[in-house]
């Protein structure tokens, strides 16, 4: 199963398993946030712990799915942001326990989680401005600092678990051998708490951001649909399968 879930000790854990890089279509990234729903409102759920197996925690939307059916992009959109409004609006915390490559929507899922435990291999990318694509900033910007950003994603660079953890936007930075377990340990703490106290915290927290992350991510989102309308886009794509070359323009 390419997203499965185990329920232990009060924590509701969901595990991207989807080689070769844990990179979702649009079928997949539309199935998410019902399993998301489903598990953070089970009442003997009291935190929901993200995690994957593999090479990286995600690596985002599938290229290949794109590049051959453009015209499902509208969906792919609604799958992004439905799964990343499920993570933000789930009843209890939700902690991402991420390795290797968070690329593109593994960033949505992670900026828009509680907090981010990351293994010392980690890096964030945001590369959709070599993939013909837009979005993602609003949840990065949950984050890390606006300029941070902003380099970012014009550059498609990464930020490494220890710059982000410098800059706030990880939790905790453990070896890659010890992600899981202390991944595990962090959220029983949270698991260990009232569901009550765990549900009305998350609520007053979320209710007390000073934008709306998820209007935010919508409006991005009108600029991926009017870039994928452009040629450029496309070329980026073709590149991309081509062996992972980038277009030139």
């Amino acid at each position: 199963m390419p997203i499965r879930t185990e329920i232990n000790n009060r924590i509701g854990e969901i595990i991207l398993d989807h080689p070769p890089v844990n990179a979702l279509d649009s079928t997949l990234w539309n199935a998410l946030p019902d399993i998301i729903t489903e598990v953070g409102s089970r009442e003997d759920v009291r935190c929901v712990l993200i995690r994957a197996e593999g090479r990286g925690f995600c690596g985002g939307v599938d290229i290949k799915e794109m590049q051959a059916h453009p015209e499902r992009i509208v969906e792919l959109n609604r799958g992004n942001y439905r799964t990343f409004k499920a993570v933000r609006d789930c009843p209890v915390p939700v902690v991402v326990a991420a390795h290797g490559f968070v690329i593109g929507g593994g960033i949505g899922i992670c900026g828009a989680s509680d907090t981010v435990i990351a293994s010392d291999d980690c890096f964030f990318s945001l590369p959709e401005i070599d993939r013909g694509a837009m979005g993602g900033a609003s949840h990065l910007s949950r984050m890390l600092p606006l300029h941070a950003v902003r380099a970012a994603f014009f550059t498609g660079g990464r930020i490494t678990a220890q710059d982000a953890w410098r800059l706030g936007g990880v939790h905790k930075v453990v070896s890659r051998g010890d992600l899981l377990s202390e991944a595990r340990a962090f959220a029983a703490v949270i698991a260990g708490k009232s569901r009550t106290a765990l549900v009305l915290a998350k609520q007053a927290l979320n209710g007390l951001e000073a934008r709306d992350v998820d209007h935010g991510y919508r409006f991005e989102q009108g600029f991926t649909l009017e870039m994928y309308m452009h040629a450029d886009s496309q070329a980026s794509r073709d590149a991309f399968v081509d062996g992972g070359k980038q277009a030139k323009f």
